[in-house]
Order: structure tokens, then C-alpha cells, then sequence
């Protein structure tokens, strides 16, 4: 059986050779590749490197080489096909059925690489002719320099629509027509005949070209960019057995070794702006070919970096094409892999930057590129109005439509606990004594002190503050009590309500001990189990208290319920701590409204006090139904 060539680079692309022979061989992370001591031959120094991106492993001590396939047939002593089949197995793949024809196509692809090269040089012989003249001159004004040219293999097609046609006749029409070079214009025309059947003629015509290769650098496609009036002003080759644009980056050969020394990938919009920032400097630089950055795209940059730079225009389309690739890459998100946007100046693109101002100010763009998450976050702010609380609302639905997208757990709960926090940031400001800024987590916090054993504890409320402290006794106990209980239990949900648990005042002392070095335990451990909160806790009337609550026949949020619906539980504690923090805050906004209205009683000042009076009722009763709640026992 003949396996073809796309499936058989499909299915190297689609294993992680690191992770394979990582099965059997101790590996270790170097730069970009990895590292082993060579399992074909004994030594104590690592020489055997393993290089994903490439798809190979080589020896540089006996010379050993392969592949995922090789290394199965050679260290694992299977058949090929046996070899094929399990890794395609592993990959998700199905292995083709036997064809007769497989062979042959696999002849054809060699012929399809054949086609492109000799176009190749035709494009590149007529480009340097004398009906290049308008191209060269075309190149010259956009400052493109001989260099580059010959670089990128800059080429020229004639505006006839048989030049290549007779070029290569040799090849024959039906290999031209697949390669892409040539127009059927039956193809398309189910009712042509035989007898009235039209000639085929070139593709490109009157077009300034550019080569796309694959990652082994190969021809497998064509850009074309027209040089007169006329649409498209760009046209590229059609998807043929060499060429799928929606899993090809332009100057992926180039750019993936220029990344290795660079340490990034740049996305940019299209040919001309990879060109500008490969000549003033930048080869690491990619565009996809004419459509938004597609999964497969994002993976394959991944390969390259673990954070891509998309770099796209300030207007409106390039911010656009940016958001469309996030709102993409999300369910694809990882620990470690990630996009970041680097914006350019309204009305600017790379060549126009680097022309103006220099390099230097497009490293600065660069450098100045901020992470997925932020960009989401300023996206959905500036969607929509978000100045009543149904707009504010509908900003909250928005950022919960793309927590949802994330398929990765962890990822997604980081996602959620920071849009979280801005959210409440912004529309329900806490006293000074919340949670730390970002900026300053791990480094000393305003206000805060560490205790005799070094861990942070946040501060008493200041003197003075009218919003009494939650009750030590009655429902808000009893529901403070329950959170603290939960908490204790399942301490991942600390973090996740940190800011809102800084804000509280707690009249019992004990209890608010207890939340506190829980708080600060979330700032200082990345993991916050519940036998280190103990042990944070050491002796005394507050760790027994802890281990009290800690009993089975204790209070608390139904333990089932948060072992089978984390995120139900974690809405749930989040209502009960946001109610216990509105109730002292809307006792002093009504002592404020009754004081007004009582010094100065006109109907806007007694509809003031009525209203939070309201609020306020409001709250009791569901303070109440949730301390009552059949969910806390």
C-alpha cells in the first residue's frame, strides 16, 4: 500500500515528536528544540537533539536521523505501515483505504513542484526583461532593494494569456490547470461539450508576483499583485494538492528560523508588509494568504513561539482582523500559548512607520504590544455604551460569552477571576483596603503588614469609616460563617472572590482573623490548599474555630454540589459575599438620604431616601432567603 505525501506530512505535523520519544528517553527543553542523551548509541553528554518544528531528531554524535515514522521503524522496530497506523491513531487520523492510484499521485505532486519551480523562473527571467520595466520601477518606488528582490524572488507575468501557457508546454494543460497557473473555463460548465470546448489560458496576467513556499521553501503557490488599475489588486493561486491557504503563512521559511534567533513571530496583514519589515530588519515576520488567521494558522505559530505578535493596521478593518483572530484563538488557548496585538498608527502600515520614523519606532510598537486578555477586555468595553445598568449588563454577558469559549479550564478560570475583578473595579468601587493592585502582587501592599511568621495580613478597617462592620451575630453570621466554611473546604474559590473578601468589615474578631490570613494566603501561594491554611493559622482560638467549621455536621454551601457544579458554587458565593458587603453600605447611604431629607425636605430628597430604603428591604430579604437557604445545612 502507497500512502500519499499530504497525508504522511499531515501526520508528521500532527505528532509531537518531542512528546514521543519523550515516552521512552528522558528529554530536556533547549531554546526551541530538545535535548537527550542519544538512545542509538552510548554517551554521558547530550548530543541527540529533537527539533517539533522541523518534524525530525538528529544525532551529532552517530549521525542517527528520522522522523515520528522513522523513529517508530527504527527504535521501535515496527513495520512502516504498523508505524503509520499508530501514530495516526494517536493523532486522530484515519489511515487511506488502499488505492490503486496513490502511487501515481504521489508523482503528480513531485510533477505539481516541478510546474511551480519552472514558473518560478519564468515569472523571475520576465521580470528582469523589458516588459518588467514597470514592475522594476514599481519595486524601486516602493524602496524595494535588489537584495530583497532576489530574497523573496520578486517575478513579473507578462499581460498575455498564453506566455506561460507556451512556456511550458511541456508540462501539459491538465498539470498547469492543477498547479493552478491556468484557467479552465469548462471547469466550472456542466453543459460544455467537446466540440465547443474553449481554450485554457493563464492565471496571472499584467501582475507584479510573488512566490509562497512551504516550510521546506518550495514553490507551492502564487501571489499576484496588479500594477495598473484593475480588482482584484491582489490575487493569489487557487487551493490545489500543494497549496491550502487556510494552513500556509507567507514566508514561513524564512521567518521560522528568523524566530529562533528573535525569540517572537510577527503577524502582519499581507506580502508587502512582510517584506518592509524583513528588509529594515525583521524576518520573523508571517501574514496569512487573504483570509482572517485560521486555527490551523494559530497552531502553527505556536510552533514557533509560545506568543505570536499580531501586528495589524490602526483603522478599523485592521483592528477588526485582530479581534476576529482572538475571538479565534480561544478555544485554543493553553497554558503558556497565547496571542499578543501590537497596533500601528491610524493610517499607517510597517512600511509607512519604518519609512517615517525608522525601525526603532516599529521595535517600540512592538514592544509595546499588550496581551489577549487586555485587548478583549478594551474590545468589549468600547463595543457597546455601557453608562446604565443594562448596558453594564450587557458588558457582563459579553465577557462571559468569551470565558465560555475557552475550552481550557485553568485558562478559562484565570479569564474569569480577571474580568471579574475589572468588572467590579469599575462599577462597584471597593474602599482602599481591597485587593492589592497587579502591579504590586508579591512585593509589599499598601496598608498591609506581615505577621511574625512572614505572611501578609490585610488591614484593620480605618477609624472613623460609618459603614458598620457585618453583624457577630444573627443571618449575616450565619451566612459569613457558611462562605468562610466553603472556602475553607474548597480554598481554589479564595482567589477567584479575593477582591470582594478584602472589602468586608467583620465585627467578630475571630472570623475576621480567619478571612484575613485566607486572603492573604491567596497572595502569597499560587496553589492555597486547606492544610496549609491551617498551618498559616497555627494555634489558638481561630484554628480551632477553623477545624470546627471543618466538621461534617458544620454549615456550609452543599459540599456535593460544589464537587459536581464548581461554577454554579462560585455565582453562588459570589451573590452571598457581594449581599453580605452591601448590607453596611446601604445602612450608611440611608443614614446619609434620611439626614438630607430630614435637614432638607423636598421631594427629590425624600424620593432619595424612599429609594435606598427599598434597596435596603430588598436586601434583608434576600440576606434572609439565603441564610435560610436549604443549600446551606
Amino acid at each position: 500500500m502507497s500512502l500519499s505525501p499530504s497525508f504522511l506530512d499531515e501526520l508528521r505535523m500532527r505528532t509531537s515528536l518531542s512528546t514521543l520519544i519523550g515516552r521512552t528517553v528522558k528529554v530536556q527543553k533547549a531554546g526551541r528544540e530538545y535535548k537527550a542523551c542519544c538512545p542509538f548509541h552510548n554517551e554521558k553528554t547530550p548530543s541527540f537533539t529533537i527539533n517539533d518544528e522541523k518534524g525530525f531528531y538528529h544525532c551529532f554524535g552517530c549521525g542517527a536521523h528520522g522522523d515520528a515514522i522513522r523513529w517508530m521503524t527504527d527504535k521501535r522496530g515496527l513495520p512502516f505501515m504498523e508505524a503509520v497506523k499508530e501514530l495516526a491513531a494517536a493523532a486522530g487520523m484515519d489511515v487511506p483505504a488502499p488505492d490503486p492510484f496513490t502511487a501515481q499521485r504521489a508523482e503528480k505532486a513531485k510533477g505539481l513542484h516541478d510546474v511551480m519551480a519552472a514558473a518560478q523562473a519564468l515569472f523571475e527571467e520576465q521580470l528582469g526583461g523589458i516588459e518588467g520595466s514597470e514592475a522594476r520601477d514599481y519595486l524601486a518606488r516602493r524602496g524595494i532593494s535588489d537584495a530583497t528582490r532576489r530574497i523573496f524572488g520578486f517575478g513579473y507575468s507578462t499581460d498575455s494569456r498564453t506566455k506561460l501557457k507556451t512556456a511550458l508546454k511541456d508540462f501539459g494543460d491538465p498539470m498547469l490547470i492543477e498547479a493552478g497557473l491556468l484557467i479552465d473555463p469548462d471547469a466550472a460548465d456542466d453543459s460544455a461539450t467537446q466540440a465547443r470546448k474553449r481554450e485554457s489560458y493563464d492565471r496571472f496576467r499584467g501582475r507584479l508576483m510573488l512566490p509562497i513556499r512551504d516550510i521546506r521553501g518550495r514553490v507551492i503557490a502564487f501571489g499576484g499583485r496588479i500594477l495598473g488599475a484593475g480588482e482584484p489588486k491582489y490575487l493569489n493561486s487557487p487551493d490545489t494538492p500543494l497549496f491550502d491557504k487556510g494552513r500556509t503563512l507567507y514566508n514561513i521559511d524564512r521567518a521560522s528560523p528568523a524566530s529562533r534567533q528573535s525569540g517572537r513571530v510577527i503577524v502582519v496583514e499581507g506580502y508587502m508588509d512582510v517584506i518592509a519589515l524583513a528588509q529594515a530588519g525583521f524576518g520573523e515576520a508571517v501574514a496569512p494568504l487573504g483570509t482572517a488567521l485560521t486555527e490551523h494558522q494559530i497552531e502553527r505559530l505556536w510552533k514557533m513561539t509560545d506568543v505570536p505578535i499580531l501586528c495589524f493596521d490602526g483603522d478599523a478593518a485592521g483592528q477588526k482582523a485582530a479581534i476576529r483572530a482572538a475571538i479565534r484563538a480561544l478555544p485554543l488557548l493553553r497554558p503558556g500559548m497565547s496571542l499578543a496585538f501590537a497596533t500601528l498608527p491610524a493610517g499607517q502600515d510597517p512600511d509607512d512607520l519604518i519609512r517615517s520614523e525608522g525601525p526603532a519606532a516599529m521595535e517600540k510598537v512592538l514592544d509595546s504590544a499588550e496581551p489577549l486578555v487586555d485587548r478583549l477586555w478594551t474590545h468589549e468595553q468600547n463595543a457597546a455604551p455601557i453608562d446604565t445598568p443594562e448596558q453594564r449588563a450587557g458588558l457582563k454577558q459579553r465577557l462571559s460569552a468569551i470565558t465560555d469559549a475557552i475550552t481550557h479550564p485553568d485558562v478559562r478560570a484565570h479569564y474569569v477571576q480577571i474580568f471579574r475583578q475589572r468588572y467590579d473595579a469599575q462599577f462597584f468601587a471597593r474602599r482602599a483596603t481591597s485587593a492589592e493592585p497587579r502591579h504590586q502582587r508579591g512585593g509589599a501592599r499598601p496598608g498591609w503588614q506581615r505577621d511574625r511568621r512572614g505572611h501578609w495580613k490585610a488591614p484593620l478597617p480605618p477609624a472613623g469609616n460609618e459603614a458598620r462592620a457585618i453583624g457577630a451575630s444573627g443571618m449575616e453570621q450565619r451566612l459569613l460563617r457558611a462562605v468562610l466554611a466553603s472556602l475553607l473546604r474548597h480554598p481554589e474559590q479564595i482567589a477567584l472572590h479575593r477582591e470582594m473578601l478584602s472589602g468586608l468589615q467583620i465585627a467578630d474578631s475571630a472570623l475576621g482573623e480567619l478571612l484575613r490570613a485566607m486572603v492573604a494566603a491567596s497572595f502569597t501561594q499560587e496553589t492555597v490548599e486547606t492544610e496549609g491554611l491551617l498551618t498559616i493559622l497555627g494555634q489558638g482560638e481561630v484554628y480551632n474555630m477553623a477545624k470546627g467549621m471543618l466538621r461534617a455536621d458544620t454549615f456550609t454551601f452543599t459540599p456535593n454540589r460544589m464537587k459536581t457544579d464548581s461554577d454554579r458554587v462560585q455565582r453562588d458565593l459570589e451573590e452571598a459575599i457581594r449581599v453580605m458587603a452591601q448590607g453596611p453600605e446601604l445602612e450608611t447611604a440611608l443614614a446619609e438620604a434620611t439626614r438630607r431629607a430630614r435637614e432638607d425636605l423636598t421631594e427629590e430628597t425624600f424620593a432619595e431616601q424612599q429609594r435606598i430604603h427599598r434597596m435596603k428591604m430588598d436586601h434583608d430579604q434576600r440576606l434572609a432567603e439565603l441564610a435560610q437557604s436549604e443549600d446551606i445545612i
